[in-house]
C-alpha cells in the first residue's frame, strides 16, 4: 500500500505560470540504447517580480545545465523527483539543459518511446516531462524548432512538428530540422525516426495553398493507407465548407505506431496513431474498422482548430478541446454516413457506458474540479457527454446563430489557451442569449433524471405536458440545481402523422428546431389546437443526454417503432419494448412475441426503403451492459438469460424472414467502403445471426459464407457466429484456420483474440487465461491487452461475473501486472470493478475484495491508486 496519499489537483489552485517559453529548441541525438536531449529555451518573465520557475522531469539523467551561457551552481536550483526549481531569476533568460533518456526501457508509452524498431512519442498529457525538464502545462506555448540526430541507413524518416527545414547525411548520420512557426504546449510536440514507407497524395486549400499529405507506415502495411488518406481529404474540405477552417502548414502527416495507448494524437502537423485507427483494406478491416478510421483521422484533423490554433489553459478544460472536436468529428461523420445511424451509435455509447461512470465512483463534470492523475480524466463524461452539451447548445443556438458563435471563438482566442468559460462567451455574444444558466452542464456531474406526465383535454382540445427534473447526488456533489434542457419532440396523429404543435408559454419554445426549453425543476407546457389524444414523441434526435422516465404502453412504443418520422425515437421505442419483453422474459421465465409484435419486426425486415443499417438497428437487442443500466441492481445471470430468451423468441418467429432477408442482401459485387455497401452488409450479417441460432442450414451457411468471404467483414462476422453457437466442432477448425490464415497480421489477430473473449459461449475465465498464454498475446502491447482483458471484462459478462469470483480475480491480476509497466493502461482496465456497489450482494462483495486486493499492493501508481481509491470510498 501506498505510504501515503498522493495530493489532488484543485482547479481552484490554478495560478498562471511565473515565465513563458518564447522559443524552444530541441536537439535529440538517437542512439539504439539511450537518447541525449539538448533544450535550450527562451524565458520571458510573465508574472510581475517572479524570480523562480518550476520545471517538471520524470526518469531524467540530467547532464548539464546552463543560464545565460555559463553553469547553474547548484544553490541556483533544486532537483526533486518530478521537477526542478530554479531561483533568483530575472526578465529574460537562456536556460540550457541536457539530459539522458532510455527510451527502449519506457514501457509506459509517454514521452519518447521505441514501438518495435520506431522512435516515437506520445506527449498528452503529461509525457514531454519524460523527455526534458520543461514547464509542462497547457498554458505555457512556444514556437519549436526540432533538430534530430540519428543512423542514417536505421532510419532513414525523421519527423517532427510543423514544416521541414532541411535534411543532410553526413558521417552515417541523418541531421534533420524541423520547424513549427505556430506556437504550441508541450504536449502537442512530436517526433518519429524509423524505417518507414509513405503514402502522398496533396490537397488544396480554399484559398488555392497546396498541402501535401503522408501517411508514414512500416513497409509491410503500405497497402492498407488509401482509406485513410481519403477520409483525410474529406475532413478537410467538410471543415473548410462547415467550419470555415483552413489547413496552416505546408504538410500534413500521420504515423501509424503499433504501440500506443490512446486511439491517435494531434501533435501539430504530425498525428501519431494507434495502428488500429489508420491502416485498412478490404482484406484485413472490417466496416466498422473503416467508420473508426473515417472518424478518428477527421477528430484529430478537426484538432488543428479546436485544439491546437486554440487550446486549454489547464487539465480542468480538456473537454474545452475534446468535447467540441469529438461534436465536430460527429457532425461529419453524420453528412458522410447516416445521421440518424450515427446518433443512434452515439447514444448508445452514451447510454451503456457514460451514464453508468456519472452513477459510478468516478463520477465528475465536464469541467472536473479536482484529480489525482490527469489521464483517469480522458473519459466518455469529458469526450462524450461534452460532445452532448456542445450538441445541445446548437440546437438551443440554431445552427446559424452556433457558426457565427465558433467564428467568433476562433477568431478572438487564436493562439492562445482558454477555458471553456471562454467558450461559451463566444457563444452567447455572437448569439445574443445569455447562458449563464447552461453553463451548469459543465459543473455539475450525474445525469439528469427527467420524468414526464400528459393530460390530454378533449373538450379544449389541448395537452398538457409537465417535465419534473432532478440530478442525482454524486461524490462531493450534493443538492444539484435545474440545467437546461432542450427537449425536441412531437406529436403523432392516430395515422402516425406529426401534428402541427402551437405551445404556451411561446417563449418556451422554438418551431424550427421543435425544441421545449426546459430550464426549471418542474414546468408544464400546454400544446393547443390538439384535435386528437396524441402519441408523444418526446427527445428526438437525443436532443439532451438525460434519463427519460415516462410510462407509455407496449402499444404506443410499437406505434411509435413502426411510425415515428424521427429515426432515432424509433429505434428508441424500439429499444424501450424490447426491454419490455426482457422484463416479461426475467418474470416468467419464458417468452413469445405476440402477433402485432411479430408483423412490426417482420415488416421491418420487409423494408428495403428503409436504410439497411437502421433496420439492423431497430432489430439488435439492447447489449446485457445497456439493460444493467435500467436496473436498480444488477443481476448478470438473470439479465443474461432473460436476453438469451427474447432473442432466442425472435429468432424462432421470424428464421424465414432472417434467411429471405439475408439471401436478398448477398451480393457479387466488388467491396467498397462506402455506406450503400456497409448498410446491406450489416443487416445481411444480422439476418444470418439470427436464422444461424434456430437452425443448421443458418450455421452451415455462415461456415460457407466464412469460407467463401473476399473482404473481413464478411468473414469476421461468419465467425462470430460460429464462436457464438456454443458448437465446439463448427467453432474450432474455424479459429484455427482463421489463425492460420492471419497469424503475420497483428491487426487481424486482435479480431480473432476479441471474437472468443467476448463470447457468452466460449469466452470463459479458463479460455481467456489460455488467450493470455497464447503466442499471438503480449503484455507490452496495449491492443492485445484491450482485444483479450477489456473485451472479456465489458462483453463476456456472463463470464465475468462468474458466481465465484474467478472473473474478478482475472481482471485484478492484469491490473496488479501492468501497474508498475504501463500504469494508464491499468487503470483504464479497472473501470468494470468500479461497479461493484450496484451488483447483488454475493457479487458486490467478490468484486470489493478485489479491489481491496489490488489497494494493499505496495507502490499503486497514481493511476491505479485515484481509481481503487474513489471506487472503494476511502479518498
Amino acid at each position: 500500500m501506498r505510504d501515503a496519499q498522493p495530493k489532488a489537483i484543485q482547479l481552484s489552485d490554478y495560478r498562471a505560470p511565473n515565465y513563458q517559453v518564447e522559443t524552444t529548441h530541441l536537439r535529440f541525438e538517437l542512439f539504439n540504447d539511450y537518447t541525449i536531449v539538448h533544450s535550450k529555451l527562451e524565458l520571458v518573465r510573465h508574472q510581475a517580480d517572479a524570480t523562480s520557475l518550476h520545471l517538471d522531469g520524470q526518469e531524467l539523467e540530467l547532464i548539464s545545465i546552463e543560464l545565460d551561457g555559463q553553469p547553474l551552481t547548484a544553490e541556483r536550483y533544486v532537483l526533486g523527483e518530478e521537477s526542478m526549481e530554479i531561483h533568483g531569476l530575472g526578465e529574460r533568460h537562456t536556460l540550457a539543459i541536457v539530459t539522458r533518456i532510455y527510451p527502449a526501457k519506457n514501457t509506459a508509452l509517454e514521452g519518447l518511446y521505441r514501438s518495435g524498431g520506431m522512435y516515437c512519442t506520445q506527449c498528452e498529457a503529461e509525457g514531454f516531462r519524460r523527455i526534458t525538464y520543461y514547464p509542462d502545462r497547457p498554458d505555457v506555448m512556444s514556437v519549436f524548432t526540432t533538430e534530430i540526430i540519428a543512423d542514417a541507413e536505421q532510419f532513414p524518416v525523421l519527423l517532427s512538428n510543423g514544416n521541414p527545414v532541411s535534411e543532410t547525411v553526413s558521417d552515417g548520420k541523418r541531421h534533420a530540422v524541423w520547424l513549427d512557426p505556430h506556437k504550441k504546449p508541450a504536449y502537442l510536440f512530436a517526433l518519429v525516426a524509423g524505417d518507414l514507407k509513405v503514402k502522398e497524395d496533396r490537397f488544396t486549400t480554399m484559398s488555392g495553398r497546396d498541402v501535401v499529405l503522408k501517411i508514414f507506415v512500416e513497409p509491410q502495411n503500405i497497402d492498407k493507407t488509401d482509406y485513410a488518406i481519403d477520409a483525410l481529404q474529406r475532413s478537410m474540405r467538410w471543415d473548410e465548407e462547415v467550419y470555415g477552417r483552413e489547413y496552416d502548414l505546408d504538410i500534413f502527416m500521420i504515423v501509424a505506431v503499433d504501440d500506443f495507448n490512446m486511439g491517435a494524437m494531434e501533435n501539430k502537423g504530425l498525428n501519431v496513431f494507434n495502428s488500429s485507427c489508420v491502416l485498412a483494406n478490404p482484406a484485413t478491416a472490417t466496416d466498422a474498422a473503416y467508420q473508426r478510421i473515417e472518424s478518428i483521422v477527421a477528430h484529430e484533423y478537426f484538432h488543428n482548430w479546436s485544439g491546437n490554433r486554440v487550446t486549454c489553459r489547464d487539465w480542468f478544460q480538456l473537454s474545452l478541446k475534446e468535447g467540441f472536436t469529438v461534436f465536430r468529428d460527429a457532425g461529419f461523420s453524420a453528412d458522410m454516413n447516416s445521421a440518424t445511424v450515427k446518433r443512434v451509435e452515439d447514444a448508445k455509447i452514451m447510454r451503456t457506458v457514460q451514464f453508468a461512470e456519472d452513477g459510478g465512483p468516478m463520477a465528475h463534470p465536464v469541467q472536473p474540479d479536482a484529480y489525482i492523475e490527469i489521464s483517469n480524466f480522458y473519459t466518455v463524461t469529458i469526450y462524450e457527454k461534452g460532445c452532448e452539451v456542445v450538441g445541445m447548445l446548437h440546437k438551443i443556438l440554431g445552427a446559424e446563430k452556433f457558426r457565427k458563435g465558433s467564428d467568433l471563438y476562433f477568431a478572438r482566442h487564436d493562439g492562445q489557451a482558454v477555458t471553456i468559460n471562454e467558450f461559451v462567451s463566444a457563444m452567447q455574444d455572437a448569439s445574443g442569449i445569455d447562458l449563464t444558466l447552461f453553463k451548469r452542464w459543465y459543473k455539475q456531474a450525474g445525469t439528469p433524471i427527467v420524468s414526464a406526465t400528459t393530460k390530454y383535454d378533449a373538450e379544449a382540445k389541448t395537452l398538457s405536458l409537465t417535465l419534473r427534473q432532478h440530478t442525482p447526488d454524486t461524490p462531493k456533489q450534493t443538492n444539484k440545481l435545474p440545467v437546461w434542457i432542450p427537449v425536441q419532440l412531437g406529436l403523432l396523429d392516430a395515422n402516425g402523422n406529426d401534428m402541427a404543435i402551437q405551445v404556451e408559454p411561446a417563449a418556451a419554445w422554438t418551431p424550427e428546431s421543435q425544441v421545449l426549453h426546459f430550464k426549471e425543476a418542474e414546468q408544464t407546457f400546454v400544446f393547443s389546437g390538439v384535435t386528437t389524444e396524441p402519441v408523444v414523441s418526446l427527445f428526438r434526435d437525443f436532443s439532451a443526454p438525460v434519463k427519460v422516465q415516462f410510462d407509455q404502453t407496449p402499444t404506443d412504443l410499437l406505434f411509435l417503432l413502426k411510425h415515428d418520422s424521427d429515426g432515432f425515437n424509433r429505434w428508441d421505442a424500439g429499444q424501450r419494448l424490447m426491454l419490455h419483453w426482457i422484463e416479461q422474459a426475467a418474470a416468467t421465465s419464458e417468452f413469445s412475441l405476440a402477433p402485432t409484435e411479430r408483423e412490426a419486426l417482420a415488416s421491418l425486415l420487409a423494408d428495403t426503403e428503409l436504410d439497411a443499417a437502421m433496420v439492423a438497428y431497430l432489430l439488435t437487442l439492447p447489449s446485457e451492459a445497456y439493460i444493467s443500466e435500467f436496473s436498480d441492481v444488477v443481476d448478470p445471470l438473470r439479465i443474461h438469460t432473460s436476453r438469451e430468451a427474447v432473442c432466442q423468441a425472435i429468432a424462432v418467429d421470424l428464421s424465414a424472414e432472417f434467411k429471405d432477408c439475408y439471401l436478398r442482401l448477398c451480393s457479387s459485387d466488388e467491396y467498397a467502403p462506402i455506406p450503400a455497401q456497409m448498410t446491406a452488409r450489416a443487416l445481411k450479417n444480422l439476418a444470418l445471426s439470427y436464422w444461424a441460432r434456430v437452425t443448421d442450414e443458418g450455421l452451415e451457411q455462415a461456415q460457407q459464407q466464412f469460407a467463401s468471404a473476399d473482404n473481413m467483414t464478411d468473414q469476421m462476422a461468419a465467425l462470430i457466429v460460429m464462436v457464438n453457437s456454443g458448437n465446439e466442432a463448427v467453432a474450432a477448425p474455424a479459429l484455427t484456420s482463421f489463425y492460420q490464415q492471419w497469424q503475420t497480421d497483428p491487426l487481424v489477430v486482435n479480431q480473432w483474440l476479441s471474437a472468443q473473449a467476448g463470447s457468452s459461449a466460449m469466452g470463459t475465465v479458463e479460455h481467456v487465461k489460455y488467450l493470455l498464454a497464447h503466442p499471438a498475446f503480449d503484455w507490452r502491447n496495449p491492443n492485445k491487452v484491450r482485444s483479450v482483458i477489456s473485451i472479456f471484462a465489458n462483453q463476456s459478462l456472463v463470464n465475468f461475473h462468474r458466481e465465484d469470483g474467478a472473473g474478478y480475480a482475472l481482471l485484478a491480476d492484469a491490473v496488479i501486472r501492468l501497474n508498475s509497466s504501463n500504469p494508464q493502461i491499468a487503470s483504464r482496465l479497472l473501470t468494470p470493478l468500479t461497479k461493484w456497489q450496484r451488483l447483488v450482494p454475493t457479487l458486490s462483495q467478490l468484486m470489493k475484495a478485489e479491489l481491496q486486493r489490488i489497494m494493499h499492493q505496495g507502490n499503486l501508481s497514481k493511476d491505479v491508486y485515484e481509481v481503487v481509491s474513489k471506487s472503494l470510498g476511502t479518498s
